[in-house]
C-alpha cells in the first residue's frame, strides 16, 4: 500500500529494538510512588501544552518532579544499564529549556499518538516513569518503524548525522500512516522505561479526563557518554 512517504524516509535505519540493549525496564522504580504521585497532583505550577498552546507535547507539565535524593538512584541505574559513565548538561540556546525530570499529565482528549525522536543534540537517552495506578496496559510506549511507498518496512531510528526525525525526513509534515507499530511496552504503575533517544517512539494511548484519572508520567532526558 502506498503511503505518500517523504522520499527521505529511506534515510532511516533499522535495528530491531532489543531489551537490555536499546531499551531497559525497571519495575518498582520509586520506593514511595504513591507519595510522589500525590505530591504531583497537588502542584499548582502547571504549564499547558497542546492543544491549549502551540507546543509539540500534549497536556500539561511541571518541573522539577523528583527531588535530587529521589533522582540519584534512578540516574545510577541508568548509567549502569546503559553502559555510560557520566551525565552531561546539554547546551540549550536562548530562552529554551529542557523538560527533564518533569511530570506530564495528559487526558484522552488532549493526546494523540505522535511518533517522533528526541533531539540527539540534547540527549542520548530518554525515559518515562508511569505514575497512574489504574492506567490501562495498552497506554504505555510504542516504538515504530517506517512503511515505505512500496509497502515494505523501513527504519526505526535516525542516522547519526541528523539531530532529529524532522531533519532526517526533511519535513515536519509526515503522513499519518507513515509509521507502523514495531515493539510496545505496557503501562504499569511505577515502571521506568529507558530507551535510546534516536528511536522513533510515542505514547501508545492516553486516558482519563479528570485530573486524577489522566495518564501521568515523569519524563527524563539524559545526555551521557
Amino acid at each position: 500500500m502506498a503511503t505518500g512517504a517523504p522520499p527521505q524516509a529511506g534515510r532511516l535505519v533499522y535495528r530491531e529494538p532489543v531489551l537490555g540493549r536499546d531499551y531497559w525496564i525497571l519495575d518498582d522504580a520509586l520506593p514511595h510512588p504513591h507519595d510522589v504521585r500525590e505530591r504531583m497532583l497537588a502542584r499548582g505550577d502547571w504549564v499547558q501544552g497542546a492543544p491549549h498552546r502551540p507546543e509539540s507535547w500534549p497536556g500539561m507539565r511541571a518541573q522539577p518532579a523528583l527531588t535530587e535524593a529521589e533522582l540519584q538512584p534512578i540516574e545510577g541505574w541508568f548509567l549502569k544499564h546503559a553502559g555510560r559513565k557520566k551525565i552531561f548538561k546539554p547546551a540549550v540556546a536562548g530562552d529554551s529549556s529542557l523538560n527533564h525530570n518533569c511530570v506530564q499529565v495528559v487526558s484522552a482528549s488532549e493526546g494523540v499518538v505522535r511518533p517522533h525522536t528526541d533531539s540527539r543534540a540534547l540527549c542520548t537517552h530518554a525515559a518515562v516513569l508511569y505514575l497512574s495506578p489504574d492506567g490501562p496496559e495498552h497506554a504505555g510506549t510504542t516504538f515504530f518503524r517506517a512503511r515505505l511507498p512500496d509497502g515494505s518496512l523501513g527504519g526505526n531510528s535516525i542516522p547519526s548525522r541528523y539531530p532529529n526525525l524532522v531533519e532526517a525526513l526533511g519535513t515536519r509534515f509526515v503522513p499519518s500512516n507513515l509509521f507502523v507499530e514495531d515493539v510496545s511496552v505496557d503501562y504499569k504503575f511505577n515502571r521506568l522505561l529507558l530507551y535510546r533517544a534516536d528511536l522513533i517512539h510515542s505514547a501508545t494511548a492516553y486516558f482519563g479526563e479528570a485530573l486524577q484519572e489522566r495518564r501521568m508520567a515523569l519524563v527524563f532526558f539524559w545526555l551521557a557518554r
